[in-house]
């Protein structure tokens, strides 16, 4: 495959470098691309070293498929030009998320929606593919009716710049000075707030609709109602989510544990006797998100709570990309419909 990285100086644009070259992707070139001001940056990636290119105004990446990081504005003008020029785009930003032309995807899911692509798949949020990783195996259960949702969400969602305002702040912070804050509204080191995205009219930010909006699209459930509190907090990296679930039936969490034990790309920690439970430390840098504290949930019998912690870079974002490409290859999809 011809391969296309926009966004490749970026912290999801290197987290696709290590995974390409940790899963063995099929590449015969790979092409990398970024803003005006890296081009000519030299990047290692196995024992070769690429140079990063600005992008043609043509909008020809030369690449089967592109892997698209470099933020929405730049999605929105150009995503479906790249199409155009024989390229699966396969969008790592906002802008196409709820195209009805794009199908949203999480590979163990509903990876069957990315063939009908029509030349843009849209990969969900982080938030909502980690959320989904414990509840679409329950939903596909039980019938998912209603899930209350609070995030704890890392920095590294606002990319490298949020991990190096974690750092310097924190840094600051221990020798006793202040740092203002820029690429967050409030400082970060010893703290969290409400997640920086615009609030509504109805009070909810944007980060916590996404939850909602893209997991009735990924579902198929139009009428499944969530509702989400997203906070940002003073992590490097992965996120973890605090759910509360209620089903078409009464579920009890033995239940509920036994279909988590068997979900692809879950891994349970639930460890009770020894207080341990999923966390960001040990979920970072890991392919499975992992779900622990999985209890009925008292407030509501029939209904079950649980924690979920998953590495937003690796499967919220760049591995769930790749896995999306690796599902569309095997399937023999990707040369037909990127030469239709």
């Amino acid at each position: 495959m011809r391969v296309a990285i926009v966004g490749a100086t970026g912290a999801v644009g290197q987290e696709f470098l290590s995974l390409l070259n940790e899963r063995a992707f099929p590449l015969t070139t790979l092409t990398l691309y970024a803003s005006q001001r890296s081009a000519g940056k030299e990047i290692t990636f196995g024992d070769k070293t690429l140079t990063v290119k600005a992008l043609p105004e043509d909008g020809n990446l030369d690449a089967d498929i592109v892997f698209s990081s470099a933020g929405g504005t730049l999605s929105k003008a150009k995503a479906w030009d790249w199409a155009s020029h024989g390229a699966v785009v396969i969008d790592n930003t906002s802008a196409w998320r709820m195209d009805e032309r794009a199908p949203l995807v999480i590979p163990e899911v509903n990876g069957e929606a990315a063939l009908a692509h029509r030349g843009v798949i849209a990969n969900p949020n982080c938030s909502t593919i980690i959320a989904l990783m414990a509840l679409a195996p329950l939903h596909k259960a039980f019938g998912l009716t209603r899930a209350t949702v609070a995030t704890y969400q890392a920095v590294s969602g606002s990319g490298a710049a949020g991990i190096t305002e974690l750092e310097q702040q924190t840094k600051a912070a221990l020798g006793g000075e202040r740092i203002p804050p820029e690429k967050f509204q409030h400082p970060i080191a010893f703290n969290l707030f409400s997640h920086d995205s615009e609030i509504g009219e109805d009070g909810y930010n944007v980060e916590e609709r996404k939850l909602l909006l893209e997991s009735r699209k990924i579902l198929d459930a139009p009428d499944l109602r969530i509702s989400a509190t997203c906070i940002r907090v003073p992590v490097f990296r992965a996120h973890s989510e605090a759910i509360h679930a209620e089903f078409e039936r009464p579920v009890t969490a033995d239940e509920a544990r036994g279909v988590l034990a068997n979900a692809e790309g879950l891994q349970i920690t639930d460890d009770r006797a020894g207080n341990t439970f999923p966390m960001p430390l040990s979920s970072s840098g890991h392919d499975d998100c992992f779900v622990g504290r999985i209890r009925d949930d008292v407030s509501k019998p029939g209904s079950i709570a649980l924690f979920v912690s998953g590495d937003q870079i690796r499967k919220g974002a760049a591995l769930n990309a790749v896995q999306i490409a690796e599902h569309l290859i095997a399937k023999g999809a990707v040369q037909t419909l990127a030469s239709a």
